[in-house]
């Protein structure tokens, strides 16, 4: 009995120990799906609107997890024979972008309330889905293994497939999903096949344990290493939409409700790029001289395809606005690549220009959508011209409106935007990729004139009444949307005017060390 006992204590204990205020913002958000998908089954059709309004309650709760967290130090379910071997991580970067996740999710279902009940959606099904794939979202950027990282990565995908599909007997819609559901198939198997790669030449799937193997890597094993670092990239660059892997973004955005179009133009784009920062700066940086000139191009390619393809946009055809928007995602969507191509170069702490990037474009980016969702309600056919004349008859929304795109094309009074620009300009000059910073320079000025055509088109006088159409008395503004458009506005501005909110992220480590 004494043996036993002393081996009982010499033997390192396998259970792991949990933090469960670390994982909070994670199990408030998938519980409170639960729930509503629970809840849903009681409730009659009178009162389906609460399960939104819990909803939007259950992500401001988990928002407001992340203030006890803030310290940026908490580590759990880590291995009992490595303790800095972790599979969630809850540090600065982890906070960052979950904030961005959370309170993006947040006016996201502001902006559903409204319209699930329009639409005659099924309020179950969508809040459910909604809330399982912001909990996805939110565990990403914590999961320090690929395992964690991949199935993170599908529960936040898996759900955004059907609610791109949630407007049945749409075809568009239809259409829409089926066209996003086969290429974020694909990037998963490719994912799938470099991971297993990965883990065959270094044996873990740990991040920090793979970047210490990796940097030993035996001869026959090398060339294995090289295709799974490969093949990993390529599957997150489908998630991020970076060309040749764009061509979903368009038409997924406009078959999908608008509000899920905002919410894949920023939370959907939030994933793909933590996925991608994580695999590369902390997985894989001995092999950065593979990733670095490869995410370069990406970049370089992204941000003009996505230009001019916003450039391209007629005013007057159907669905313009959201073609242009979606167009503008994949430009936006270069400019993101740019630091973490620089990082290849100059070190891990470039990955703070993508993050102060990210926050000011989410902020922007949703709250266009918002004031998108508003003028439809008149204007249902998403055309850049439904919006000429909108300061004469929605003076706020038309300011709110001019005042996001002019942040979006980096222009004062939207400081935010120019000070993000900045940023991400600099990260690539202090990388020695002028090359880059060139390409970066030329398609900011074709952004300017697709943004500041919509943005004169506001104050133009508004066109003759023409038919029913024109004869459509203007409705009230629902005060979730409203509420939506203040958010988003009061948090640009305030990054606005104070700038080093965003720039402090730009300098400085956000990893646990």
């Amino acid at each position: 009995m004494t043996a036993l006992t002393v081996l009982a204590a010499e033997t390192p204990s396998l259970v792991q120990s949990v933090d469960w205020l670390a994982i909070a913002p994670v199990v408030i958000t998938a519980g409170v799906g639960l729930l509503v998908l629970v809840a849903d089954l009681f409730v009659s059709e009178r009162h389906k609107p609460l399960l939104g309004w819990i909803s939007v309650a259950g992500l401001a709760a988990a928002t407001a997890t992340l203030l006890p967290l803030r310290a940026g130090d908490r580590t759990t379910f880590c291995l009992t024979n490595d303790p800095v071997a972790c599979s969630y991580v809850a540090d600065h970067f982890t906070l960052v972008i979950q904030f961005l996740v959370l309170a993006g999710a947040l006016v996201t279902a502001l902006l559903s309330v409204t319209a699930v009940r329009d639409a005659r959606m099924p309020a179950g099904e969508y809040w459910f889905l909604l809330l399982s794939s912001a909990a996805g979202a939110a565990l990403l950027p914590a999961s320090r293994d690929l395992a964690t990282l991949i199935v993170a990565l599908e529960v936040a995908s898996l759900p955004a497939f059907a609610l791109v599909g949630m407007r049945r007997g749409d075809r568009l819609s239809s259409e829409a999903a089926l066209k996003f559901f086969l290429s974020s198939v694909t990037a998963t198997a490719v994912s799938l096949m470099g991971v297993s790669f990965v883990y065959g030449a270094t044996g873990s799937l740990h991040l920090t344990q793979i970047a210490e193997r990796l940097e030993d890597v035996p001869g026959q094993l090398d060339t294995l290493a090289m295709a799974g670092v490969a093949l990993t990239l390529v599957g997150f660059a489908f998630k991020t939409a970076a060309v040749p892997f764009h061509f979903w973004v368009p038409d997924t955005y406009v078959g999908a409700p608008l509000p899920i179009a905002g919410y894949l133009s920023v939370i959907g784009k939030a994933v793909g790029f933590t996925g991608l920062v994580l695999v590369t700066v902390i997985a894989f940086p001995a092999y950065s001289d593979i990733w670095g000139p490869a995410l370069a191009v990406l970049a370089a390619l992204t941000m003009t395809v996505g230009n001019v393809g916003a450039l391209r946009q007629s005013a007057d055809r159907p669905n313009s606005a959201v073609r242009l928007l979606a167009w503008s995602s994949v430009g936006q969507a270069g400019y993101l690549l740019v630091p973490i191509a620089a990082a290849a170069y100059s070190g891990r702490d470039q990955i703070g220009s993508t993050v102060a990037y990210a926050l000011m474009y989410a902020a922007v980016n949703l709250g266009a959508f918002a004031v998108a969702a508003l003028v439809a309600r008149n204007k249902p056919l998403h055309r850049i011209s439904d919006y000429r004349g909108l300061y004469a008859e929605r003076p706020l929304a038309a300011l709110t409106l001019a005042f996001f795109l002019l942040c979006l094309a980096g222009l004062p009074p939207g400081i935010i935007g120019l000070f993000a620009k900045v940023t991400v300009f600099r990260s690539a000059v202090d990388a020695g990729l002028g090359w880059l910073a060139v390409v970066m320079a030329i398609n900011v000025v074709i952004a300017l004139y697709y943004y500041l055509r919509w943005t004169a088109l506001l104050f133009r006088g508004p066109e003759p009444a023409e038919g029913s159409e024109g004869a459509q008395p203007r409705t009230k503004a629902p005060w979730p949307v409203t509420a939506a458009i203040v958010v988003t506005a009061i948090t640009a501005v305030v990054l606005s005017g104070a700038p080093q909110l965003i720039l402090r992220f730009a300098s400085g480590s956000l990893f646990a060390q």
